[in-house]
């Protein structure tokens, strides 16, 4: 593992300095992505485009040839991480990776899609999905849930399918200007090339998980001009995402997952909250109990919505709340019934409230006891096979805590693990000093820095000498919590405030 991790730095490590003029350094990092895949079905073509960038003449798809090399490699390093983790939950995987655009190395991009990076568009092939009850939420925040809008590119005529073409092949064009210029070699030229795609991309539903991509990473590098002024820059991160929008780009890769139904009971065991300036993402994590008597696995269910930089905190449950009740669900402790719930081969359910009713109480610590240890561990999707994407459900019991100034360790079964306080948002109860006086912890375990790592959903903690379950969610579903009130309070006036000054703009 060590060695494909140093593969992939050292092709990172390449587009720092760009493809318009290589040294022999870069050469050298090419080469080594080319060695790291020999073996694979992309031998061939991935040669072919480490020649080529080393000889500063790459072509479009000689790029998206090294982004499914770099993505292929990475994907090995989720599986392995992913073994070891079955290992230490003794959990099953679930199966294999989940299906997806067909590719034999595991990117979702086989030869024949590399082949023809140029060509058309498949009909319904750019279909995509957004997250339930979002209206233009990063897909990038986490999420790989939400609800599916059909239609592929929003037409099935011929005039359709080639504006979504020629969209993915500017979008395609402008990710490998990038490449050739480098990050040292940014600047808002540069950048500004892609909001013209960006905008045409926008309004289509097959082509928004790129765009809000494509957005997103251009805001990134746009704050960060020029490149050359830098004093940092976050290699991994923008390789990522260069690498991830770039196969993107190909026909098919933003497909509307295939789906079945879940019918049974759904118990939650904690939430994940991700936000950002102008996004906020919820997703529920729970054990799902088939109503035929099939064994257990975990899902997962997600919501994001757009957000003024000013609602923060609790206040950005009242954004989510109206487009799930399985928040409310979740922060009271009770089941939920399902019936018919659509669901993704990822476990991931593409929830609406027409499919669910609210079951009996169902104490989150008592499901992470009794019914976690024998739930079948989520698949991934090709594209999301990547370490930093792992989070995996566990549950700790004693443990001996240590903290050292700001950095907590949970020793367990003599192991020390990281505990990631960095991630408990501030929009619940729980907080890093009741993480560091717990007994019992429902997280999800995460890669990250090259370690495993624990991130708290909720603990089992002591308050005035009484035990009590403290939960990140436990807000969800509203409170009466004195300081949770007042959050609400100030985010339903700052709303107000905005609503009022946005109607003002209108009628002006």
């Amino acid at each position: 593992m060590d060695e494909v991790l140093a593969a992939v730095d050292a092709f990172d490590q390449v587009l720092v300095a760009g493809l318009l003029r290589p040294r022999p350094a870069q050469a050298a990092g090419l080469s080594g992505l080319a060695r790291a895949v020999a073996g694979s079905p992309l031998a061939d073509r991935v040669a072919e485009a480490a020649e080529k960038a080393a000889a500063g003449s790459a072509a479009e798809d000689h790029f998206v040839a090294l982004a499914a090399a770099r993505t292929a490699l990475l994907g090995s390093v989720h599986d392995a991480l992913a073994a070891r983790a079955e290992e230490v939950t003794g959990r099953s995987g679930g199966g294999a990776t989940a299906p997806g655009p067909d590719g034999p190395d595991g990117t979702g991009a086989s030869k024949d899609d590399l082949d023809g990076a140029g060509g058309s568009v498949e009909a319904g092939g750019t279909g995509g999905s957004g997250e339930s009850g979002s209206t233009g939420g990063p897909d990038e925040s986490g999420s790989t849930g939400g609800s599916v809008e059909a239609g592929g590119t929003g037409g099935s005529d011929e005039a359709d399918e080639q504006r979504a073409a020629n969209l993915l092949a500017a979008a395609r064009s402008w990710l490998s200007d990038l490449a050739r210029r480098g990050w040292q070699g940014l600047d808002h030229d540069v950048v500004a090339g892609s909001a013209q795609v960006v905008s045409a991309m926008l309004p289509v539903p097959g082509l928004r998980r790129l765009a809000v991509l494509l957005d997103g990473f251009a805001a990134e590098l746009a704050a960060s001009c020029p490149g050359a002024a830098l004093e940092r820059i976050p290699v991994r991160r923008w390789a990522d995402l260069w690498a991830r929008a770039t196969l993107l780009t190909l026909p098919g890769a933003a497909h509307a997952p295939a789906t079945g139904t879940a019918t049974g009971r759904l118990l939650p065991l904690g939430v994940d909250v991700q936000e950002h300036a102008t996004a906020v993402q919820a997703q529920v994590h729970a054990v799902f109990e088939p109503a035929d008597g099939a064994a257990p696995r975990l899902v997962r269910a997600s919501v994001s919505a757009p957000k003024p930089d000013t609602v923060v905190g609790a206040g950005l449950w009242q954004l989510l709340r109206p487009h799930m009740s399985l928040l409310a669900a979740a922060g009271e402790g009770r089941a939920m019934e399902l019936t018919g719930m659509p669901v993704t081969a990822e476990g991931d359910l593409l929830w609406s409230d027409v499919h669910a009713r609210p079951g009996e109480p169902a104490d989150p610590f008592a499901t992470a006891r009794v019914a976690l240890p024998a739930a079948a561990d989520a698949v991934a999707a090709p594209l999301d096979r990547h370490p930093a994407r792992l989070a995996v459900p566990v549950f700790l019991e004693g443990y001996a805590v240590r903290q050292d100034d700001d950095a907590l360790t949970f020793t367990v079964a003599g192991h020390p693990l990281a505990v990631d306080t960095g991630r408990v948002p501030a929009a619940g109860p729980l907080t890093p000093g009741a993480v560091a006086r717990s007994g019992a912890c429902i997280g999800l375990l995460r890669w990250d820095a090259g370690t495993f790592g624990v991130q708290p959903l909720a603990v089992e903690t002591t308050v005035r000498k009484k035990a009590v379950a403290v939960h990140a969610g436990a807000w969800a579903g509203g409170t009466t919590d004195k300081a949770g009130v007042r959050a609400e309070k100030a985010a339903t006036d700052a709303v107000k405030v905005l609503r009022e000054r946005a109607g003002k703009l209108l009628r002006t």
